[in-house]
């Protein structure tokens, strides 16, 4: 039996995942858009340890009001795993504003599209 390969899987989740990049650096919800299902969600854990999140409209809001990336801030991918027709990824992000972000994605391909479904970030202070 040939065992499955992802390669233009694999390549399309980057694509994705760099229109989520892009959209941070320029500080345009615009233009992470289109990365993202329109029923994605959006969670971390607050300061009180409790789950706080919901729809990803909370994060074009907060890109779109006053969100401002460091010129120096760095963004890269760092893992996909891709699954059939399920995918995860985490991108690592440096000094942006004096914090750091990891963030932890869920794709699903939809109708032969990679989009994402879930985003969970952990921040933390820039050292």
């Amino acid at each position: 039996m040939n065992k499955p390969t992802y390669v233009h899987d694999y390549q399309t989740i980057v694509a994705v995942l760099n229109q989520y990049n892009e959209g941070c650096k320029h500080a345009d919800s615009n233009i992470m858009k289109p990365a993202f299902n329109a029923q994605a969600t959006m969670f971390s854990v607050d300061g009180d340890g409790k789950l706080a999140g919901g729809g990803i409209q909370t994060l074009f809001d907060g890109i779109d009001s006053g969100f401002k990336p460091s010129p120096e801030a760095q963004g890269a991918i760092v893992r996909v795993d891709i699954v059939g027709t399920a995918a995860s990824a985490r991108i690592d992000t440096n000094d942006v504003s004096g914090f750091c972000f990891t963030d932890f994605f869920h794709l699903l391909k939809v109708e032969g599209e990679w989009t994402v479904v879930s985003k969970i970030f952990h921040t933390h202070l820039a050292p």
